[in-house]
């Protein structure tokens, strides 16, 4: 590989808010800069002056200058970011799948935490916590009020503290308390089984640096259980993304050696790389080829990919790639759409710069950028459609985007009628009792887009959405 990616740096690709960024192991320093504009420093300077001498109370000098870092690189565009050393600690712990803390996975019920399920061998699964167990205390403060975030934050801490969850185990009727100690815990982006003899499923929920090597077990597990694989189904549904090189090196366990994968293009010269199917473009240690154990038939087991508007970034350079050769069939829904790479300086010993450094494009040379890979067959959330797709975010709808163009975004009055329309049924749901709402449960056989893709895979009736269109990229006024 090119001495470029050998230098320290990291290069970013990942969601929004809620999805974690994707990395790599690109990027220079600048050798050179513009002019700096001397004038309009002078007047930052004088602001700052102002500021620290005129306003009402004192003000903290590191606080303003850190506001005017994260004001100016906000401004750009919704993937830049100034990383504080908080912020800077919580992106490393989300690329790298690693954190301190009980181990669950966890989501909100009624106002309380629930337990969605906790992690093998981690000190939740150890002191017996279950799925579904509610978490109503964390030490000494009630959760109920508190957001999931910061009830996360609250589980997190330390390695060797302890944390004293109080549960409700509804099944039992009781509510006892839970003293936990907290530890490193590495987190599975990659779940899958066989799910009929000669069908698979294997789902990434995110690109960190352990999913290509976990990708590889599950998938030699997969064929020791069914060595005759047939068809097998690729999830990236609600995927944000992750390491640029894990998404390079799953798309190469399924295409043939050396083919372009994916490219980037920007200011920059070192913006400007191809990334091909090949271990020099994604291995990340001396040990070889992470894929050389995969079994030779995943370069023509028949494929579908499943994505939805939560497939962004890594996992559209996946899907992108698969699509454009014609690898397999992509399933779903029309993908987020986040087409920009990021690369992450580091300012000192614990902040950093996030910067929108280059676009990326699949190899046919397609810009997703706004848009999103359309999928070959559009496939509805559940039997009776996609009544929420609407509602959710995807990047032409963030604000500052990058596209053609300046100015406001011009408003689809269709849309937003639907929007007003599925709003309301929202409201509806969230009234009705937990159990009869309608959640999503992958890799079951209640999961009406994998049931459609194995009927893909068998060549069966396919039921395709009625009401599903592409969205294009949505004109700027100028």
């Amino acid at each position: 590989m090119s001495q470029k990616l050998k230098i320290a740096g990291w290069i970013s690709v990942g969601a929004l808010a809620g999805a974690l960024t994707t990395v790599s192991l690109q990027t220079v320093a600048r050798g050179s800069m513009a002019p700096l504009p001397l004038e309009e420093l002078q007047q930052l300077a004088a602001v700052f002056g102002m500021v620290k001498t005129d306003y009402v109370e004192p003000v903290d000098e590191k606080k303003l200058i850190t506001d005017a870092i994260s004001g100016m690189v906000a401004s750009l565009d919704p993937h830049s970011q100034y990383f504080d050393k908080k912020s800077f600690k919580e992106f490393r712990e989300g690329t790298s799948g690693r954190f301190v803390g009980v181990g669950i996975e966890i989501s909100q019920e009624d106002g309380l935490v629930k337990v969605v399920s906790p992690i093998e061998g981690s000190p939740a699964f150890r002191a017996g916590l279950k799925p579904n167990d509610l978490i109503t205390k964390i030490d000494d403060t009630v959760v109920k009020g508190l957001s999931l975030s910061d009830a996360v934050k609250r589980m997190r801490g330390e390695p060797n503290t302890k944390v004293t969850l109080t549960i409700f185990r509804k099944d039992e009727n009781r509510s006892f308390p839970v003293t936990i100690t907290r530890e490193e815990i590495k987190t599975q982006s990659v779940k899958g089984k066989v799910i009929e003899p000669g069908y698979a499923w294997i789902r990434l929920s995110q690109f960190q640096e352990r999913t290509v090597d976990d990708f590889v077990h599950k998938m030699e597990e997969i064929y020791k259980a069914e060595p005759n694989l047939k068809g097998l189904v690729l999830d990236l549904r609600n995927d944000p993304g992750g390491l640029l090189d894990a998404a390079v090196a799953i798309s190469a366990a399924f295409l043939p050696e050396n083919v372009t994968v994916v490219s980037t293009n920007g200011q920059l010269a070192e913006s400007k790389f191809t990334y091909k199917a090949a271990p020099e473009f994604y291995q990340r240690r001396a040990g070889g080829d992470p894929l050389r154990r995969l079994p030779a038939g995943m370069k023509t087991v028949p494929l579908v990919v499943l994505v939805n508007e939560g497939s962004a970034s890594a996992s559209e350079i996946v899907a992108g790639a698969l699509q454009d050769y014609h690898r397999g069939t992509i399933l779903g829904s029309q993908t987020f759409g986040k087409g920009s790479v990021q690369t992450v300086r580091p300012l000192g010993p614990d902040t950093g710069l996030k910067l929108t450094t280059a676009r990326y494009y699949t190899p046919s040379g397609k810009s997703i950028q706004a848009k999103g890979i359309v999928p070959d067959v559009m496939v509805d959330d559940t039997e009776d459609g996609s009544p929420f797709a609407i509602l959710r975010t995807r990047e032409a709808d963030l604000d500052k985007h990058l596209g053609s163009g300046q100015g406001a975004e011009v408003k689809d009055p269709a849309r937003e009628k639907l929007r007003e329309a599925a709003l309301k049924k929202a409201e509806e749901e969230a009234r009705k009792a937990p159990v009869d709402r309608k959640i999503p449960e992958f890799g079951t056989d209640k999961d009406f887009q994998l049931v459609q893709a194995i009927n893909q895979l068998k060549g069966r009736p396919v039921l395709i959405s009625k009401t599903m269109v592409e969205r294009k990229e949505e004109k700027k006024e100028n």
